[in-house]
């Protein structure tokens, strides 16, 4: 998939703060990750990761959301439990996870799942300029700030 095909859609997903459209962010620049469950423990290490991490990341004028098929219910049981900062979304409709094409076959105790596939991308005014997928939660928050910063000096 090339840079150009996802356009972030003009459209309200519910989230834990309200409704959220990815089209009308207040900042220059958009770090979505998507993530397979709330409370599991790589998804946990990720989320409270970015949310340690939100200081510095608002300093780069960046707004950091994740997105999962939890309800929002479970979104806000998930932020309230590990005093969560950032927003995230609930796409139970998948409408986010088909766009990004982040539903893939997994392996679950040998039976095969789709589910999605850890994966994260950053937007400069709505463009998308750098993708990751397959990620690694541990330490990927941190990546993405060095990266966000090595894209933003050399702008």
């Amino acid at each position: 998939m090339s840079f150009e095909q996802i356009q972030l859609p003009n459209q309200n997903f519910p989230a834990t703060t309200g409704e959220v459209n990815l089209s009308q962010m207040p900042t220059e620049w958009l770090v979505v990750y998507f993530y397979p469950k709330d409370s599991t423990p790589g998804c946990t290490t990720q989320a409270t990761d970015f949310s340690s991490l939100k200081d510095q990341f608002q300093a780069l004028n960046t707004t950091v959301i994740g997105i999962s098929r939890d309800s929002v219910k479970a979104h806000q049981n998930f932020t309230e439990k590990q005093a969560l900062t950032i927003n995230l979304i609930s796409d139970k409709e998948e409408v986010l996870c088909q766009l990004f094409d982040v539903i893939k076959e997994k392996n679950m105790y040998g039976k095969t799942v789709m589910g999605i596939e850890r994966s994260s991308f950053i937007f400069h005014q709505s463009q998308l300029v750098k993708e990751y997928r397959k990620v690694k939660a541990a330490g990927h928050a941190e990546q993405l700030l060095l990266d966000l910063k090595a894209l933003q000096s050399a702008e």
